[in-house]
């Protein structure tokens, strides 16, 4: 993922942390971080509650801004674009929530489209079919007049990986994509996401808890530990009890899984539950 392709060892990519530094409420969330991130890559950041994951998709997104350092997309600042424009490329799926809102499922999908409209005008013959296409390709089409509030778990997530396909950015964001969802509903999602990368070639940045979920799907996995960056590399480097104990800092088994090549992570317990 670190790619020093410049002459002068600058890090290179589409999206680009210069020493990046976030703090919130006077705490440092993220701290001098650097990294980049090819086009077309599919990373998984990993790491323990409040090690700043979640934070650092919103920068990459434009919603925080960095106290120090450079978030660049593209070769630019995110903070130098406007929003719209930052629309146009980056996605963001947050984490699920229940939604109130009683939209059908059509119409929220074509709330994605909103970057690309002027003041005054309505959807297009383009806009139109860019959502049919988002919707048939996370399969949602049979649900396009249903209300949000009578969708499942797994429908709503699929709904809203289709309002971010709708948007039109090369850069898919997710933020826990497979939280709470049983586990039909968790295949179904990382068989989406693996088919958008490879159909779409969409770059894509998944945040997750699980460490049997995107990553068997990634190229690249990047850990965080207390806002600093403490892994990143291919996934088999990354599942190794030495690695997941330091980013973690407890113990793991690790159950072979041959046909996949990447092994079952699974914390470790002691018999009688003993410390």
């Amino acid at each position: 993922m670190s790619n020093p392709g410049a002459d002068d060892g600058r890090l290179t990519g589409q999206i680009v942390a210069e020493r990046l530094t976030v703090r919130l409420d006077d705490a440092v969330v993220l701290d001098d971080i650097s990294f980049a991130i090819s086009k077309g890559s599919f990373v998984t950041i990993i790491g323990a509650n409040g090690a700043g994951k979640t934070t650092l998709l919103r920068c990459i997104d434009g919603l925080v801004q960095p106290s120090a350092g450079r978030l660049l997309i593209e070769g630019r600042p995110a903070d130098a674009r406007s929003r719209r424009e930052l629309a146009r490329m980056v996605s963001y799926v947050p984490q699920a929530e229940a939604s109130g809102a009683d939209y059908d499922v059509r119409s929220y999908v074509a709330m994605g489209r909103y970057p690309h409209l002027r003041a005054w005008t309505g959807l297009g013959p383009d806009d139109q079919r860019i959502i049919d296409e988002a919707l048939q390709m996370t399969g949602t089409s049979q649900l396009a007049g249903r209300s949000l509030t009578r969708l499942s778990g797994g429908e709503h997530q699929r709904v809203r990986i289709a309002a971010a396909l709708a948007q039109g950015g090369s850069i898919l964001l997710l933020d826990e994509p497979t939280s709470f969802l049983d586990y039909r509903h968790q295949v179904r999602i990382l068989d989406l996401l693996a088919r958008l990368h490879r159909e779409r070639q969409l770059t894509i940045v998944a945040v997750s808890h699980d460490l049997n979920g995107p990553i068997s799907t990634s190229d690249t996995v990047l850990a965080l530990r207390e806002g600093r960056v403490v892994a990143h590399g291919a996934p088999e480097q990354i599942l190794d009890r030495a690695v997941l104990e330091r980013i973690f800092d407890t113990r793991f088994d690790l159950v072979p899984r041959p046909l996949l090549g990447l092994p079952i992570v699974v914390p470790a317990r002691t018999p009688g539950g003993s410390p």
